[in-house]
């Protein structure tokens, strides 16, 4: 019976940690497309993946594969090849489940040199092989540090309650883009969660939202 309470506490402490890191890297990803906008086009940008809060989820997913696999990589220049090939691979795959899913993407490289599909290309996946090695010089002994938190009630009450928001956030968030979808193919409502989306999220607050994507279908 201990082994099993010693089990189950470290598959909570493992799902509180990964639960933070993408919080986390979400978060950078939302300020890291604020600055580079503004660096690029001279105006200030406010892109989200979500309806609600400052989290562009691709990044949260990216710090999370950094974390379980970039972590256990030693070497800088190690880190930074499985860096691009993972972000190469998770901007790929983002791109095409957003395209299948909601009929739009969020970014087009088909302007850029030695790209694939317009969905990934060779400088957006150098920029994921810095970015690991920042994650691993930095960014990992940084929360091997702050790792303590996890464990402390008050952190661990406010985490529960912070997924049943992100849980709402993204559930939300797919169901008033797939009903926007719906929209443009001209399919009415059909029943009341349909006519509350309708009302709630209509197209001027999610393209406000989301002033990044661009309808395919």
């Amino acid at each position: 019976m201990e082994k099993k309470e010693i089990k189950d506490k470290k598959i909570i402490n493992f799902i509180i940690r990964i639960f933070w890191i993408f919080i986390i890297g979400s978060v950078f990803g939302f300020f890291a497309e604020m600055i580079y906008t503004l660096v690029y086009t001279r105006t200030l940008q406010i892109r989200q993946g979500l309806i609600y809060g400052p989290f562009v989820q691709v990044y949260g997913i990216g710090a999370v594969a950094y974390y379980i696999l970039i972590s256990k990589v030693k070497e800088p220049k190690q880190a930074f090849f499985y860096g691009m090939a993972m972000g190469g691979i998770l901007e790929y795959l983002c791109s095409f489940f957003q395209e299948i899913l909601f009929g739009t993407i969020s970014w087009d490289y088909s302007k850029f040199f030695l790209n694939l599909n317009g969905r990934i290309c060779l400088l957006y996946c150098v920029y994921w092989g810095i970015i690991a090695v920042a994650f691993l010089k930095i960014i990992y002994p940084w929360l091997e540090k702050i790792d303590y938190l996890i464990y402390k009630k008050g952190v661990r009450i406010f985490t529960v309650f912070f997924i049943l928001f992100m849980t709402f956030d993204i559930a939300i968030s797919c169901m008033a883009a797939t009903r926007q979808q719906e929209r443009r193919n001209n399919i009415p409502a059909k029943n009341s969660v349909d006519v509350f989306l309708d009302e709630h999220y209509p197209d001027e607050l999610l393209n406000k939202v989301y002033n990044n994507k661009k309808d395919i279908m």
